[in-house]
């Protein structure tokens, strides 16, 4: 339920003070799960265009999200202007300006139907002060002739000095019986939207197989992806990108885009000062920020390449998504900037506030003022309002008010080696005031994916578990991806064998006698393919972890398979996952008999990512074997445990369950 500004208020300091949790604070002092398994409690944050203002949402307990808005003046107080609950109509996702006195946001809600779990988004405005709402996606009716739950997304902000916007809108054709007024229009399109009004003006026809465009900042649409359903009713792998030239007219091919190999030109901004889209290719082997001329040429130009990582990031400020450089991990997060000025401040700013990884989070207009994140591997991020005129910094806002009295654990990128000798990248993070591993519980904690990597900074799971007294690894396994295409080999699933023999290897490190960890109190922890690798580990090294805990995991790689192609990704994952012996060998619930030790599992029954089956699927085959199993549902949560108290409950138990 979505409710106005008489919503329940929620204890809140002045600004640049942080909030007060629910409950108060010396009520968490002695309880670290709550502490660590508390949402930030900062969701969102935009600065308004006058830069006067800010708007945030504040994250609540259990699905209770608040919309804020504040002035940036010293002291000024926030008023709350609305609340959400997560309920049937939905939760907030993200706010920003429209104008000055006037706000955009997008809804989320899920449902089950059918057994079928459905997302659906909208996008909505209100006044600054509240009230005068106004839902600006279509709204679906009796009428369609099927449910289409897009609701469509803000494209470009620079057109809305009148408060008008320019948006992405799904339409659905309609039953024309009993009515003369029945709607053809189907398919993703652009609408100009009113949003104090309401009313819309078609800029872009709706296209069955459009899935989104981008502008050029300045309310020009440049940029069209397609991606059609096959015969099989599959979706097709490949995104056919089209172009517009600038004066105008129809739509040209640009570049195509192969989803399952994750290979071909993928735009993601245009610089409309020399009418070019700068996006993602390979470059040796290696991701890297690439610009094509909008002129069909496909005369491509690399931006920049790393030669060790991809680089995986492009830098935008402002309204109009003004491109100011590129980032990308090594041991750390690193940003380039090709604007000089930016570079020049974000170096300023890094230096005044300790060496902090600084993101410009948002930015006036006039680009006068800039509202400044910075973060570290002790810091979970803060909020700076910048005025480099009057060169005043002031804090704003904490993401993670619950951690703000504790001393939290340094991270140290390290490398370890592989069976075959190869040096695996990863981060150690230990117990507060501990320089070495020797004599300590330990957990190797591989991330999801596959196609991700951890990175340095602050991880709310491995700093609460180095809080508990644990030495905790992250190991960056081959199959990961952000070191390039070598290091992916074929990903984490068709490749797995590598890919968990550099986990299970993690672990053999951690307790070797150069390290010194206790191997009676070593332990696997893993969220999504994090707990595939945590469940497989048990499989092909039975006697090296004492527990496994896998959060989300999948289980089964055939049945993955198929409840993918009955959502219509069916032809993507069977490329991305593959056919073979693999799928038999590489499935822990096709492996159960082999694990000895005990499992604890964790799953939420709205999970859209993978589904709570695969959980169910590999209870069922430990049971079976006669193995010690525990599964912990979360009704009605998402992939990521989407609130407090669940996540809550989940480290509590974790904690019981591990040796320690």
């Amino acid at each position: 339920m979505i409710s106005g500004k008489h919503a329940i208020w929620s204890t809140v300091a002045a600004l640049g003070m942080a909030f007060v949790p629910a409950g108060g604070a010396q009520a968490q002092d002695k309880d670290n799960a709550a502490r660590f398994g508390a949402l930030e409690s900062i969701l969102d944050v935009s600065l308004s265009p006058d830069g006067k203002q800010l708007a945030f949402i504040e994250q609540g307990v259990k699905r209770m999200r608040r919309l804020y808005v504040v002035d940036t003046t010293e002291g000024a107080r926030p008023r709350q202007i609305l609340s959400s609950d997560g309920g049937a109509g939905g939760n907030l996702s993200w706010c920003g300006w429209v104008t000055a006195t006037r706000l955009a946001c997008q809804t989320f809600a899920r449902a089950q139907v059918a057994g079928d779990i459905y997302g659906a988004t909208n996008i909505i405005a209100l006044d600054a002060a509240g009230g005068n709402l106004k839902v600006l996606s279509n709204r679906r009716n009796s009428r369609s002739l099927y449910s289409d739950f897009r609701g469509g997304s803000v494209l470009d902000w620079s057109a809305s000095d009148n408060g008008s916007l320019l948006m992405t809108r799904s339409y659905v054709p309609e039953y024309d019986t009993g009515t003369r007024i029945a709607s053809r229009r189907e398919g993703l399109g652009v609408d100009q939207i009113d949003s104090v009004t309401g009313a819309s003006h078609r800029v872009e026809v709706p296209n069955d197989d459009a899935i989104f465009y981008l502008s050029d900042g300045h309310g020009q649409v440049r940029l069209m992806a397609t991606q059609s359903w096959m015969g099989s009713g599959q979706i097709n792998p490949i995104i056919h990108f089209l172009y517009r030239p600038k004066g105008g007219g129809n739509w040209k091919p640009l570049s195509d885009y192969d989803v399952a190999s994750e290979k071909g030109f993928e735009p993601l901004a245009i610089d409309p000062s020399t009418d070019r889209v700068f996006g993602f290719d390979r470059v040796d082997g290696r991701k890297a920020v690439v610009a094509m001329p909008l002129d069909g040429s496909g005369a491509a130009t690399t931006i920049y390449a790393h030669p060790e990582v991809d680089v995986d990031d492009i830098i935008r400020i402002g309204r109009n998504g003004r491109i100011v450089g590129v980032s990308f991990a090594t041991d750390k997060r690193v940003s380039v900037m090709t604007d000089p000025a930016m570079e020049r401040m974000t170096e300023a700013l890094s230096k005044a506030l300790g060496g902090k990884q600084i993101l410009i989070s948002d930015a006036s207009a006039d680009e006068s003022k800039y509202l400044v994140r910075a973060s570290s591997d002790t810091d979970p991020g803060q909020y700076f309002l910048f005025d480099p005129k009057a060169k005043i910094l002031r804090p704003l806002l904490g993401e993670r008010d619950a951690l703000a009295s504790l001393t939290l654990s340094p991270v140290q990128p390290i490398n370890y080696p592989a069976a075959d000798g190869t040096m695996i990248p990863g981060y150690l993070t230990l117990p507060p005031g501990r320089s070495d591993a020797k004599g300590l519980p330990a957990i190797v904690m591989p991330h999801g994916g596959p196609s991700a990597r951890d990175e340095w900074g602050f991880d709310w799971m491995a700093q609460y578990f180095a809080q508990s007294g644990y030495a905790v690894l992250q190991p960056n396994f081959r199959g990961s991806s952000g070191y390039g295409d070598a290091w992916y080999q074929k990903n984490g699933f068709q490749s797995w064998r590598t890919a968990i023999g550099d986990v299970t290897d993690a672990g053999r490190w951690l307790v070797s006698a150069q390290q010194g960890a206790d191997p009676a109190k070593l332990s696997i922890v893993g969220w999504s393919y994090g707990g595939y690798a945590a469940l497989q580990s048990g499989v092909l090294a039975p006697d090296l972890f004492k527990a496994i805990v896998a959060i989300a995991p999948v289980t089964d790689l055939d049945q993955l398979k198929r409840e993918e192609a009955s959502k219509g990704g069916g032809e993507i994952n069977a490329r991305f996952i593959g056919s073979g012996p693999h799928i038999k060998e590489g499935s822990p619930a096709q492996n159960a008999e082999a694990i000895k030790v005990p499992v604890l599992m964790f799953h939420g029954s709205f999970d859209q990512n993978v589904d709570i089956a695969q959980s169910r699927t590999m209870k069922r085959a430990l049971d079976a074997k006669g193995k010690r199993a525990e599964l912990i549902e979360y009704p009605e949560l998402a992939h990521s445990l989407e609130t407090g108290e669940a996540r809550t409950d989940m480290l509590r138990k974790i904690s019981a369950f591990l040796p320690h």
